[in-house]
């Protein structure tokens, strides 16, 4: 550290050669004579920094402080101080060096003899350990050892078991996978179960303890894919699945906690079910809307659903509830016949078993009705999600078919009578009805103004059972069948005998039915033109004019066959029923052919659609059997006021309307018919009632030609009475759907309404009885008799004659009228009998205007009402001849004493006042005195006539 570094600077080094030792530099510093204290003040004068480092670069320090002008004469000078001070440094440094060296030597003699003595022991301790390896060879290895290495093999033995252990248990990971990937959930839980058993044997191993825990976990996780195993049977039960996951729980110890998350399972997948259902219906019909269906509650979803999609998402609705009801009937069914198993090892283990059998039995008695009652609310959250009012009636009566199908269902489930169901159906049922109703009524209306009463063509075999509509009445396996299943047929019963559940056990649907049941409608009730056979219409002409077995063709004189059917008609017409009828029953080749309008035949149709709702939906039964009526009330009050309503009824006293069907008509008007259509009276009130039809312009009644419209009268006459025995063949299953506190209504309508429509015959048929014949041009003719005639005549007078011909035109016309409409022999036999009312009365009353009358005359009377009854009883087969009695006795009243008279006057009121005073005063008159006279005019006054 005292080396000054100056000399380097300036001076370079000396020649090797020449350079002497350090010891020889030392002592020739030394030897140099310097004073001591110019020595020290040499030192004292070096620059501080020179004594800070190694690391100080004195050549840099130096060069750096050279002025910027150099000066060699300074840089000299500077330079001698310099080696100065170097030479006192090296001085200084060589004297300390010398006075140390003698402690130096002897210190190195130190060390040489430490390593002489290290080297000694060095030997020492080899031939130590070189006995100690002998020692070591010959008593340890040979005896300790043997015994460790024994003792060592023995532990590695035991290890070695435990380890083969550990990794079989290890291993059962991987078959426990396998088991559940195969679905093999009691072996898993078997394995498991004996892996923990054995796994406690070794928890002393801490990959024991890790394993245990991982087993803990895995039996965890076979539990949580055994619940969702449970939970797949909810929608398609599979008995092998069922029972692998029901001997898994029983392993767990956990019948009853399964029994529990089964029903919990049911609840949920008839949640899932039903909304996934709807919610795609609901978003395919809204195609790429925006709005969030995912997250709208099921009831709110309900409300999207379009009418298009209504029925199809329906059925889909129900197929898909009804395989979740299924799976619950197949999942009672397995526990059944596993509690009916005494075999079974796993039952008979432990008295637990009989708890658990117990629990299990009541948990799925109870779920039955609260799955029910699920399903019923969601159905029902369906049902009135949508305004059913503006559905097509098909639709509708499909969607009643679904919902009868799914209440039939509930009853063989659970026996529930569906209330949930019912109200529901029923408040849409009643609003659509209502609705319905009304436009059909409507729509009758339409039907009836614009109706020109012709003839609608059918078969002669037709039936209402033909039609569509009717087509549910003789289908007892159609989904149309009420639960109850009143009215099975025997064709039907061995179906019926099994429930939906054992007819569909395995495979189907009950509800994939109304859409076969729809593809197989048929209908073929329309004759291919208005007669079914041209050549038997002409020839029953040709019989009725000729009477001549020579122009009936000969296929006539067998039994004639329906040509569109090739059967033979109900009732066939032979020659000689042809014969027999012919003055009756006009155009006979139509005897078997209904006589109906299109507009009765859309009645019917009517009819049966209401039916076909009434018979699926009892509890609406008697709102639709009131507008069923209705629907013959407005028919038959049409035909009233078309064709029956006359001023002059009141004046005849023929009794042509009845007390029951004056009722009948007053009620309909009340109750029916709208008065005033202009008036705004109350809204529901008017709802409820339609206005009063008005006839075709197109329908001329007042052309004598025609018989006053007949044809177009025996149409509607005729079809309002079709359609009421159409009525009366419905009764009985009528009356099997109306609710006993109603039944009353329907038995009144019948007996006051229905049976009423062939009275309406007599007042029709009247107008044109009173029209046909001249009445008034017989009455001049017979004014203009003579009858105080004083001899017996031999001949009768001529108004028989002009009468008679008057009946012969009305025959012929009548004839003419046939050639177009079928007039049957009760109609024909109202006219005649009309004709030969008015007719009788027309002669009484020509004779109570005689003023003067003799015995002769009376004889006269007699003539030639006995001419007149001859001739007209070879026109009609009418027996006996109506009113024959009534010109008769008063012609013989003539004949009669005083007080015979007043006897006859009391008993005889269908006489007029007139026509009784014309007798007395005619007849008695020259017989009797005044007072008499007027005693019994007297009494023809007081008599108070009630008009019949």
């Amino acid at each position: 550290h005292f080396f000054c570094p100056h000399s380097m600077l300036f001076c370079p080094p000396p020649h090797p050669r020449l350079q002497p030792t350090p010891l020889e530099e030392l002592r020739e510093l030394r030897e140099q004579p310097i004073d001591p204290q110019a020595e020290q003040e040499i030192i004292d004068s070096i620059e501080e920094v020179y004594f800070s480092n190694d690391a100080f670069d004195m050549v840099q320090h130096e060069l750096e402080k050279l002025p910027p002008e150099l000066n060699l004469q300074e840089l000299e000078e500077y330079r001698d101080k310099l080696k100065r001070q170097q030479a006192a440094v090296s001085k200084k440094v060589a004297d300390l060096i010398l006075e140390k060296q003698p402690a130096y030597v002897k210190e190195l003699e130190r060390v040489t003899a430490l390593q002489t003595n290290l080297q000694l022991a060095a030997v020492i301790c080899t031939n130590a350990r070189r006995q100690l390896g002998v020692a070591k060879e010959g008593f340890t290895g040979a005896s300790l050892g043997l015994l460790a290495n024994q003792r060592r093999r023995h532990l590695l033995t035991g290890l070695l078991k435990s380890l083969r252990t550990i990794k079989t248990l290890q291993r059962t990971d991987v078959r426990l996978s396998e088991m559940l990937e195969e679905e093999d959930y009691p072996g898993a839980i078997q394995l498991c179960l004996e892996c923990q058993k054995a796994a406690s044997t070794f928890k002393h191993y801490s990959c024991i303890s890790e394993l245990n825990s991982k087993l803990q976990d895995t039996l965890e996780q076979i539990e949580e894919q055994l619940d969702v195993a449970l939970s797949k049977t909810c929608k398609h039960f599979d008995v092998a699945h069922y029972t692998k996951v029901q001997l898994a729980y029983t392993l767990l110890g956990k019948t009853q906690t399964a029994m529990d998350q089964l029903h919990m399972h049911f609840t949920q997948a008839i949640h899932n079910t039903v909304f996934q259902v709807v919610l795609g219906y609901v978003e395919l019909c809204a195609g790429n809307a925006d709005t969030k269906f995912q997250k709208m509650q099921y009831k709110d979803l309900c409300t999207h659903i379009t009418l298009d999609s209504y029925i199809p998402c329906l059925t889909d609705l129900c197929k898909a509830l009804w395989e979740v009801m299924l799976s619950y009937h197949r999942t009672m069914q397995w526990h059944e016949e596993h509690d009916n198993m005494e075999t079974s090892p796993a039952a008979a283990k432990s008295g637990d078993s009989v708890v658990d059998r117990s629990y299990v039995k009541k948990k799925l008695e109870h779920g039955l009705t609260r799955i029910w009652q699920d399903v019923q609310l969601k159905v029902k959250a369906y049902i009135l999600g949508t305004d059913m009012s503006n559905f097509k009636y098909d639709d509708f009566i499909v969607v009643l078919d679904v919902i009868s199908r799914l209440m039939q269902v509930g009853e063989e489930f659970c026996g529930s009578k569906s209330e949930v169901l019912q109200e529901s159906i029923k408040w849409q049922s009643v609003n659509y009805f209502k609705h319905y109703h009304r436009a059909r009524l409507e729509e009758l209306r339409m039907f009836l103004e614009n109706e020109t009463w012709e003839l609608c063509p059918v078969k002669s075999n037709f039936n209402i059972a033909q039609l569509h509509e009717f087509k549910f009445m003789g289908q007892c396996r159609s989904p149309s069948v009420s639960p109850s299943r009143q009215a099975a047929s025997s064709t039907g019963l061995a179906q019926e005998e099994l429930s939906l559940f054992q007819l569909y056990l395995l495979e189907g649907n009950p509800f994939e039915m109304h859409i076969e049941h729809k593809e197989e409608e048929t209908e073929d009730v329309l004759a291919s033109n208005g007669y079914e056979s041209d050549e038997l219409e002409k020839c029953v002409y040709q019989d009725y004019d000729n009477d001549s077995d020579s122009d009936v063709p000969e296929e006539l004189k067998q039994d004639y066959v329906d040509e569109q059917t090739g059967d033979a008609p109900l009732k066939s017409v032979s020659r000689e029923t042809i014969r027999s009828k012919k003055k009756s029953d006009y155009n006979l080749n139509k005897a078997n052919a209904p006589i109906l309008t299109n507009t009765t035949l859309n009645v019917i149709r009517l009819v049966g659609k209401y039916m076909q709702m009434m018979n699926i939906l009892k509890p609406i039964a008697f709102d639709v059997i009131h507008c069923v009526s209705q629907l013959f009330d407005y028919y038959l009050y049409a035909v009233y006021t078309f064709f029956g309503r006359n001023d002059m009824y009141e004046s005849s006293s023929l009794g042509l309307i009845s007390s029951r069907l004056r009722t009948t008509l007053n009620r309909i008007q009340e109750s029916l018919i709208e008065v005033n259509a202009g008036v705004h009276g109350a809204v529901e009130e008017r709802k409820e009632k339609v206005p009063s039809p008005h006839l075709s312009q197109l329908v001329v009644l007042t052309n004598s030609g025609t018989l006053y419209g007949l044809a177009q009268r025996v149409v509607a006459t005729e079809s309002l009475v079709f359609l009421a025995e159409q009525f009366e063949s419905l009764q009985s299953h009528l009356d099997t759907m109306m609710p006993a506190a109603k039944k009353p209504f329907l038995q009144q309508f019948y007996s006051q309404t229905v049976s009423t429509a062939s009275e309406l015959r007599k007042p029709i048929y009247w107008i044109v009885a009173a029209r046909a014949i001249d009445y008034e041009q017989m009455l001049l003719l017979m004014a203009g008799v003579k009858w105080d005639i004083r001899e017996i005549m031999s001949q009768h007078n001529v108004y028989v004659d002009v009468l008679l011909k008057e009946f012969e035109q009305f025959n012929k016309r009548l004839a003419d009228v046939s050639r177009h409409v079928r007039i049957p022999l009760p109609v024909s036999n109202v006219l005649w009998e009309h004709c030969i009312r008015l007719a009788n009365r027309t002669l009484v009353e020509g004779y109570a205007n005689v003023k003067k009358c003799s015995n002769e005359g009376r004889a006269l009377m007699q003539l030639d009402f006995q001419q007149f009854l001859m001739k007209l009883e070879k026109l009609t087969d009418l027996r006996p001849i109506p009113d024959k009695e009534f010109v008769e006795t008063y012609i013989k009243a003539y004949y009669l004493t005083e007080n015979d008279m007043e006897q006859f006057i009391k008993n005889h009121r269908e006489y007029s006042m007139k026509q009784l005073a014309n007798l007395v005063n005619v007849c008695l008159g020259s017989h009797i005195n005044k007072k008499a006279r007027q005693k019994l005019l007297a009494a023809i006054d007081d008599i108070d006539r009630p008009k019949r």
